[in-house]
């Protein structure tokens, strides 16, 4: 799995040490053990386990609902997750675990049987493709997808896929942050994609959780777990709880499309139809994305840039590289305006640009 690349220095945090005297002190008995030492309430231990017992019993009622939906994935020597997406044997994963493969062999929750599927359509840009199974093994269960609206901050999910090949493993956490957008490296065989709206989550991540399910307790899909985040001061190791997935909004957009007509009509994505690269200033730092050439017709080239123009800048949002310009524009839509700052020959300009599509 690939992850996003964080540029602040990530921070331990340390327990108080007053909390640690504490619980020392309580074990060796400093407080007083008279007859008058608070007695515990059995009404309340009673209730807290009910509490306990009850959201255990959901835990595995979502599990039992949800993970003979999501399938083990093995493109070429890599492994990876997907989803079964209707009856018809369709399963929709990322991009990056088909990678460049158009067959595959799927281990199906039922019976654990592994049967054969073909490539429909990968789309990179956002990180999906749809697969759809030779032969629809009987029993087949389609996973319940949910409503991108209504997922909230500190909602409970569960993360199921098959992590470094454990299939149908699941691990649990919070719905931690929405509305992130975040880039992938194409290092080990990345997409380089950058996706908006991302659900940050607290549920563990893990190499061959990639296209797997993110599910809430109502036993509905709400995204498909795509990446885990590093730490670059720590060497590029795993951020612990720290994952992102694409929104469920998204996956079914972009696999109704694939399914229906074999290839994304309508992505959504906006795009200034320009080629571009990352420049660097007299101190060898980032500086802005020099355009190699502009399409001819497309949205910069109507707004008057031309090749050699620098941009620095998205309406208020600097952009000092590549992947900076493209997480500038991944949340805006084709046709929305949107004020480009550049350099030419020295000096700072503005233009309005009307946004293409990707």
């Amino acid at each position: 799995m690939d992850a996003s690349h964080f540029r602040r220095r990530a921070r331990r945090l340390l327990l108080p040490l007053t909390a640690g005297v504490c619980a020392i002190a309580l074990v060796s008995g400093c407080s007083d053990a008279s007859s008058d030492s608070p007695k515990t309430d059995p009404s309340k231990s009673a209730s807290a386990s009910g509490i306990a017992g009850d959201l255990q019993s959901d835990y595995q009622a979502v599990i039992k609902n949800v993970l003979p939906s999501v399938v083990q994935i093995e493109a070429g020597n890599t492994l990876g997750s997907g989803v079964v997406y209707d009856s018809k044997g369709h399963i929709v994963t990322n991009a990056h675990v088909v990678g460049n493969e158009k067959k595959f062999k799927v281990t199906v929750a039922t019976g654990e049987k592994v049967e054969s599927a073909s490539l429909v359509a990968a789309y990179p840009d956002q990180d999906l493709a749809v697969l759809k199974l030779d032969r629809v093994p009987d029993g087949l269960k389609p996973a319940k997808f949910g409503d991108s609206e209504k997922v909230e901050v500190g909602q409970i999910v569960l993360a199921m896929g098959s992590p470094l090949g454990l299939s149908s493993s699941v691990t649990q956490g919070i719905v931690s942050a929405l509305g992130r957008t975040v880039s992938e490296s194409r290092a080990g065989g990345g997409t380089g994609a950058t996706i908006a709206n991302m659900v940050q989550t607290s549920a563990a991540i893990n190499p061959g959780n990639s296209g797997g399910a993110l599910v809430n307790l109502n036993s509905e899909v709400i995204g498909i777990p795509t990446l885990a985040a590093t730490d670059p001061e720590l060497g590029g190791s795993a951020a612990p709880g720290i994952g992102f997935a694409i929104p469920v909004s998204m996956v079914k957009t972009i696999a109704d499309q694939i399914i229906k007509s074999g290839k994304v009509i309508d992505s959504g994505r906006a795009a200034l139809d320009i080629t571009g690269r990352t420049v660097v200033d007299d101190n060898y730092q980032p500086a802005g994305v020099a355009l190699v050439s502009v399409t001819k017709g497309g949205a910069a080239d109507k707004a008057g840039l031309r090749a050699g123009d620098i941009i620095t800048g998205i309406n208020d949002v600097p952009v000092t590289t590549i992947t900076s310009l493209a997480e500038a524009l991944a949340s805006d839509k084709p046709g929305q305006k949107v004020t480009v700052t550049y350099l030419r020959n020295g000096a700072e300009k503005t233009a309005q640009v009307t946004l293409g599509e990707i």
